[in-house]
C-alpha cells in the first residue's frame, strides 16, 4: 500500500483501537501495538513505512519521540523523589553505564557482533521506555518508592541511552577517520551543556511567558508544542539525538514551576502522546523486514537470558547498595525494565546508517533490539502485578474510597466501610473535624485536599472512588472536577447537587453540567438533610444478599426511606447505586445502605393504621400488668 494518506488513516485507527482493546482486556497496550505492527509489516507486507515515507521517516520519528519524552518530563516533580533521590541517581548514573558495558560484552561474545555494533546495541538497551512503564504502573498500583524509581528511571534513561548510542556511533566514525577525536569531544560536551542549559532556560522562559499573561489560554498548548519541536531540532544540529535530553530537561523544569495552567497543558500533551505512541510503535514495527526476523537464531535466546536475568539484576543490586531500598524493592526494580519506543526508533536510525557504511551486523542489531523490546514488554508486562503482589509491594489488593469532609455522616460511612475491610481515608482541613474521625479510628489526612502537597503526599492509586461530602456544594463540585481527571469522572460523587438550587433561585445560580461529580443520592440530598438524618438516628447498615435473602426481601425488611449507597461484590469491586450502568445488586453482594432506625418502622405502621396508637397503649399496659402480677406471685 503506497497511498500515504490511507496508510496514516489505517495506522491511526488501528493504534487507537489497540489502545481501547488493551484497556478492555486489561493487558499492556504495547503488546497489542506490537502485534498489529507485525501483521501490517513483516507478516503480510501490507506496508513498509520506512520506504513509503522516504526522507521524512527519520525526522518524523525523532520529532515524535521528543514530544513523548517532553510529556514524560512534565510528570516528574522533584518533590516526589525525596525518599528515592539517591536510588534514582544511582540507577541512572551508575547502573546505566554498567548495563552498557555488560550488554556490549554479551552482544559481542554471545551474539557474535562486531565491536562497533555491539557497543551501540549496549547503549541502546540502557533505556527503559516510559511509554511502557507508565501504563504498567497504573495497572500494578505499586507502593510509592518502587513506583517512583521505575518511573524516573524510564524517563531519564531514554535520553541518556540515546546519547550513549550517539557517542558510540560518533566514536566509531572517529576510528574510521570521518572526523577527529577533538571534534567529537568538543561537540559532545557542547551538546550536553546546550541540552541541559537550553532545556532549563526554555522551560523557565515559557513558564514566565505564560504566567505573566503574554499568551491567551487557547495558544499556550500550540506554543508549547512548537517550542518543543524547535528545541529538539536546534540541539540535534549540534549532535544527533541530543535534542531528546533538551526536551526532557525542559519538561522537568516546567513540571517543577508553579504554573496554574500546567494541568491543562499536561492533559493536552497526554492526548498527543497517546496518539503518537500508538502510531509510532505500529510504524516502527511495520518497518521491520521479514528477513531480519528470520535471521534470529539460538544466540538471541541466550542474549535475552543474560540481559534479563544477569545484567540488569547485577547492575541494580550493585548500584543501589546503601541507597535505602529494601531487598524486595531492589528485586522488583532489578526485574522490571521494559524497553520501548526510543530503543526501537534509535536502533532503526543507526541500523540504516551503519548498513549504508557497510557493517553487516547492523540489521542484526535492529533485530536484537526488537527481540528485547518484545520479550520485555510481554514478560514484564504480565509479571509486574503478580510479582508486586507476591513481594507485598502493591498499595492494596482492594479498591478504596477517599472521602473529603469529616462530618458525622461521612465518619459513620467510613466506619461502616472499614468494618467491611474497604480501604477508606477521610481528608479535611479542619482539625476539630479530623479529630472526631481519629477518635472513631478512621484513617485521616489533615490538610487541604486541593493543595499541591496533597497531590504529592496522597497516593491516589489507592483509591478507585471519591466522595466529596463537605457542607459547601460548590467546593464539593470543585473537588470532584479536579480529581475526576485522575480517578475518573464516573467514579467521583458528591452530596448536594451540582445543579444548584434551581427551583428557588433560578438557572443563574446553577453550575455548568460539566462541573462536579455525580450526586451520591437520587434525588440529591444536601449536607443539612444528611446531618438531620444522622441526628434523627439514621445509620449505615451492611446487608449481604443470599439465595434465601434476595433484593426483594432486603427492601421489605428495611424501614421506609432507606437509601442503598453502594454494594460490594465478592470480587471486592465497589458499585455505587447511582453509578452509570450500576444495575442491581446480586446474590453474594453486600449492600451498604443509609436509613432510619427500625423503631421508626413501628411508628410508620401506627400512622398507616396497621396498629392504632390506642391499641398500642393498651397492649403495653396489658404487658406491664402481667409482668407486675408475675413479680407479686413470685414474691409471695
Amino acid at each position: 500500500m503506497h497511498d500515504l494518506a490511507m496508510q496514516l488513516a489505517i495506522i491511526g485507527i488501528a493504534g487507537i483501537a489497540s489502545q481501547w482493546l488493551a484497556w478492555r482486556l486489561q493487558i499492556p497496550a504495547i503488546v497489542m501495538l506490537l502485534g498489529v505492527g507485525l501483521v501490517f509489516g513483516p507478516l503480510t507486507g501490507l506496508m513498509n513505512p520506512r520506504e513509503d515515507f522516504g526522507e521524512l521517516y527519520t525526522p518524523l520519528v525523532s520529532t515524535a519521540v521528543a514530544i513523548i519524552l517532553f510529556e514524560g518530563g512534565l510528570t516528574l516533580n522533584l518533590r516526589e523523589i525525596r525518599e528515592t533521590s539517591t536510588a534514582v541517581r544511582r540507577v541512572v548514573l551508575v547502573s546505566g553505564p554498567m548495563v552498557w558495558l555488560m550488554t556490549a560484552l554479551a552482544a559481542h561474545y554471545v551474539g557474535d557482533m562486531a565491536w562497533p555494533v555491539a557497543i551501540i546495541l549496549g547503549a541502546l538497551l540502557v533505556v527503559t521506555g516510559p511509554t511502557v512503564i507508565m501504563p504498567l504502573l497504573r495497572h500494578a498500583r505499586l507502593r510509592t518508592r518502587p513506583g517512583s524509581i521505575l518511573r524516573w528511571e524510564a524517563i531519564l534513561n531514554d535520553p541518556v541511552g540515546a546519547l550513549f548510542a550517539v557517542i558510540a556511533f560518533e566514536a566509531y566514525l572517529v576510528l574510521r577517520g570521518a572526523h577527529d577525536a577533538e571534534h567529537l569531544i568538543l561537540t559532545t560536551v557542547a551538546a550536553i551543556v546546550l541540552a541541559i542549559l537550553g532545556g532549563i532556560v526554555a522551560g523557565r522562559a515559557l513558564t514566565t511567558f505564560f504566567a505573566r499573561g503574554h499568551a491567551p489560554e487557547y495558544l499556550k498548548a500550540p506554543i508549547l508544542l512548537a517550542v518543543v519541536v524547535g528545541m529538539n531540532a536546534l540541539t540535534n544540529l549540534l549532535l544527533e539525538e541530543a535534542g531528546l535530553l533538551t526536551v526532557t530537561v525542559m519538561g522537568v523544569t516546567m513540571a517543577n514551576a508553579r504554573l496554574a495552567s500546567l494541568a491543562e497543558l499536561r492533559k493536552f500533551k497526554e492526548t498527543i502522546t497517546v496518539l503518537l505512541v500508538s502510531g509510532l510503535f505500529i510504524i516502527l514495527t511495520a518497518s521491520l523486514q521479514r528477513s531480519v526476523i528470520l535471521s534470529l537464531e539460538w544466540r538471541v535466546v541466550v542474549f535475552l537470558a543474560l540481559v534479563l536475568l544477569v545484567i540488569r539484576p547485577i547492575a541494580i543490586f550493585v548500584s543501589t547498595i546503601g541507597a535505602g531500598l529494601g531487598f524486595r524493592e531492589r528485586l522488583l526494580v532489578s526485574w522490571i525494565a521494559p524497553r520501548g519506543i526510543v530503543a526501537v526508533a534509535v536502533a532503526g536510525l543507526f541500523g540504516t546508517t551503519l548498513s549504508r557504511i557497510g557493517l553487516e551486523d547492523a540489521d542484526r542489531m535492529v533485530a536484537y533490539t526488537f527481540a528485547v523490546v518484545a520479550a520485555t514488554i510481554i514478560l514484564h508486562g504480565f509479571s509486574l502485578r503478580p510479582l508486586a503482589q507476591l513481594l507485598d509491594l502493591r498499595v492494596t489488593n482492594r479498591p478504596g474510597i477517599l472521602i473529603v469532609g469529616a462530618s458525622r455522616f461521612s465518619i459513620a460511612l467510613a466506619r461502616r466501610l472499614k468494618a467491611q475491610e474497604v480501604p477508606v481515608l477521610i481528608a479535611d482541613a479542619n482539625w476539630s473535624h479530623v479529630s472526631e474521625a481519629r477518635l472513631a479510628e478512621v484513617d485521616v489526612w489533615f490538610g487541604e485536599i486541593l493543595s499541591e502537597e496533597a497531590h504529592h503526599s496522597l497516593d491516589l492509586s489507592r483509591f478507585d472512588h471519591m466522595i466529596a461530602a463537605t457542607d459547601n456544594d460548590a467546593y464539593n463540585a470543585l473537588v470532584c472536577t479536579d480529581f475526576g481527571a485522575e480517578i475518573g469522572r464516573s467514579e467521583v460523587f458528591q452530596i448536594g447537587s451540582t445543579a444548584g438550587s434551581q427551583q428557588t433561585s433560578g438557572a443563574r445560580h446553577a453550575m455548568h453540567f460539566t462541573i462536579g461529580g455525580m450526586p451520591l443520592f437520587k434525588p440529591p440530598r444536601s449536607y443539612n438533610d444528611l446531618r438531620d438524618n444522622v441526628i434523627d438516628g439514621w445509620t449505615f447498615q451492611a446487608t449481604r444478599l443470599t439465595a434465601e435473602f434476595r433484593l426483594e426481601q432486603f427492601h421489605e425488611s428495611r424501614p421506609e426511606g432507606t437509601l442503598p449507597v453502594l454494594w460490594i461484590k465478592p470480587s471486592h469491586e465497589i458499585v455505587f447505586a447511582v453509578g452509570e450502568g450500576a444495575g442491581e445488586p446480586a446474590t453474594g453482594d453486600t449492600i451498604i445502605s443509609f436509613g432510619p432506625p427500625r423503631a421508626e418502622r413501628e411508628q410508620e405502621k401506627i400512622v398507616r393504621g396497621t396498629l392504632t396508637e390506642r391499641e398500642a397503649r393498651r397492649e403495653k399496659a396489658r404487658k406491664t400488668s402481667e409482668e407486675v402480677s408475675r413479680q407479686s406471685e413470685g414474691t409471695s
